[in-house]
This record gives C-alpha cells, structure tokens and sequence, in this order.
C-alpha cells in the first residue's frame, strides 16, 4: 500500500486552490503532484512555492502521469463525468468536489463505472457531514437520546450571489447540500420534493426568484424545510433545528464573542462558506486521504452524489410546477449497502 498520495488537483478555481494549499499545508500523508487547469498560467500560478508539482492544462496529462496516484477533482461540475470515468478507469483513489455530476442519468453512469470495478473509489464533497456541529447532532440522533427524530429545519442563507446564478442553481448549488444533510441525519433516501416561491426581495437579480421554501419528506415520513435565501446581505448563515420527541436540538446559530460596549451589543457573522466550514474541509480532506491510504473511502459515497443529484432534478420540477414531485431513485448496488 502505498505511504503517501501524490494528489492532481484538477480545477485550480476558488475551491480548487483552496484545496491545493490545504493539502501542501494542513494534510498529512499526501501532496500536491499535479495541478490541471484549462487556464494554464492559473495552473502555474497555483503550484508557485510548491516543491515537485507541475502545471498541466489537460486532465489526461495528469492521469497518465506516473507520479499521480490519486486524484481530487474541483472542476464545473459538467466536466466531471468525464474526469471520474477515465480516473476509475485508472482505479486510483478520487475526491470529487459536489456535484458527482450535475444530473442523476450521468450520475447513475459513473456509479455503474464504480461498481463494474468492485470496490468503491469515489467519495464525494459533502463537506457538511465533516463539521463538528453535524457530526454532534447526527449523533444525537443515531444515539436516540431524545427519542425518535420528527422534524429538521434548515436555514440557508448566502449574503449576495455571483452574476449568473440562476433559478435553478438555488437547488442545484445550494440545497443541494441540505438534500445530503438530511439523508446523513436520517439516514434515509429522501422520497419527495415541493418548492414554495413567496414574497421575493427586491435584491434578487432579474430571473431569480429569492427566498424559496423547500419542502422535504424522507422515506419514514420525517419532515424537513429548507429557507433558501441567497441575496441575505448580511452574511452568510447555515443553520439547523431539529425536532425530537423530548426535546430541541439547534446548530449552526450565532456565535461568539458577544461585545456589549458603547450602548451596543453584537457579534460577527462568517462572510463565506470557506470561513463558516474551513475546519469542516480539513477533517474531511485529511479523512480522505487517510482512508485511500487503507485502499477506502472516508466519506460520501458516488450513491450519495446519484441521490442527491435525483434530489435536484425533482426540486428543479417543483420549482416550475410548485407540486409535490417524487424523488425517482434506481435500486441501490449491494457496493453501497
């Protein structure tokens, strides 16, 4: 087995460089060989001060580089079915930033690829389950110490969007990642999907209608709500509440400090994904390499990216339909059971 991953980072974008110096300076057991990006000099730009990296600007270049024994891919996620197939092909460990592919029919196609292998290759960036605030209530949770789980409601909220952000990337981008961190709490497939558009902002930009309000069903009947609100301006804000028998649980909220000085009182909210869950992406890219370092993955699985990407698809028709649209799911594979 081999002692160290030689990762090609492919994508050397905002997360993409956020990764590649996460894993030159926070990772154990891996570095960086390789960064791919199609905008060459960004490439070189990202491996400056990065000793035996090289810049590349085709991800087969990267592949078929025998000092690159692992993969971390951090492209749009319309290149990524491509990338997983000729990766798999390889048969080298591989992080796929979300989405596993924008769509649950190519999704499904690098999950057969998977299991046409063997053996699990992919784990997929939900980084969500990897903070120490959802791992404490999913254990709440899977622990039973407030009796059975009836509800969860989530608040999502992003203080403006980048221009371009469309209706349908309020799903696709961002509850998205709610879609997962209900399957991880109940540890259930999501079975059905509404979206409620009510009264907008005027901060919305033409073509977006914002606040949404997702509703969820899991397959116990345990109810959840998601308030996406992408042009809050106040920061940016992910929270859950959840619902038990005996009891409330609610994480994410404000934190401290609190300053009470000159007639005032406050704290401060994370302006960024990357401030609210840096740690969240450490613990999961170190949980990544340790497990491809055991021939394993350490989080979720190519199913997990195939659900959630079937998730979309049937929030996406909620959202022009404004009815309850079922989640249409093949058979799970005995690979992920």
């Amino acid at each position: 087995m081999t002692k160290t991953l030689r990762v090609a980072v492919i994508g050397a974008g905002r997360m993409g460089a956020d990764h590649i110096q996460r894993l030159n300076t926070r990772i154990h057991g891996a570095e960086v060989a390789a960064v791919v990006d199609v905008d060459f000099s960004r490439a070189q730009a990202a491996i400056e001060g990065i000793p035996g990296a090289v810049a590349l600007a085709d991800a087969d270049e990267a592949l078929n580089n025998g000092d690159v024994n692992a993969v971390l891919v951090a492209t749009p996620g319309f290149l990524h079915e491509d990338i997983l197939l000729r990766a798999l092909a390889r048969d080298i460990p591989i992080l796929c930033e979300k989405p596993l592919t924008p769509d649950a029919e190519t999704a499904w196609r690098v999950v057969q690829a998977e299991q046409t292998l063997g053996h699990q290759r992919i784990q997929v960036g939900f980084m969500r389950r990897f903070d120490a605030e959802y791992a404490a209530l999913g254990k709440i949770i899977r622990d039973s110490e407030l009796g059975e789980l009836l509800m969860l409601h989530h608040q999502h909220r992003n203080p403006t969007t980048p221009a371009g952000f469309t209706n349908e990337m309020l799903i696709n981008d961002s509850v998205v990642h709610e879609f997962d961190a209900i399957r991880y709490f109940t540890g259930e497939e999501i079975t059905s999907v509404q979206v409620r558009l009510g009264k907008a902002t005027r901060n919305a930009p033409g073509g977006q209608h914002d606040p949404q309000h997702v509703l969820i069903e899991t397959e116990s009947g345990v109810l959840a709500d998601v308030e996406i609100y992408v042009n809050a301006r106040f920061g940016y804000e992910v929270a859950t509440q959840a619902s038990f028998e005996d009891g409330i649980v609610s994480i994410g909220g404000d934190n401290g400090p609190f300053t009470r000085s000159n007639g005032r009182w406050g704290g401060t909210v994370t302006p960024g994904f990357e401030e609210r869950f840096g740690a969240a992406y450490d613990v999961e890219i170190q949980s990544w390499v340790d497990a491809a370092l055991r021939g394993e993955i350490g989080g979720p699985t190519a199913w997990d990216g195939y659900a959630t990407a079937a998730c979309c698809e049937a929030g996406v028709e909620a959202q022009k339909n404004g009815k309850k649209v079922a989640v249409k799911l093949n058979a799970k594979p005995d690979l992920y059971r």
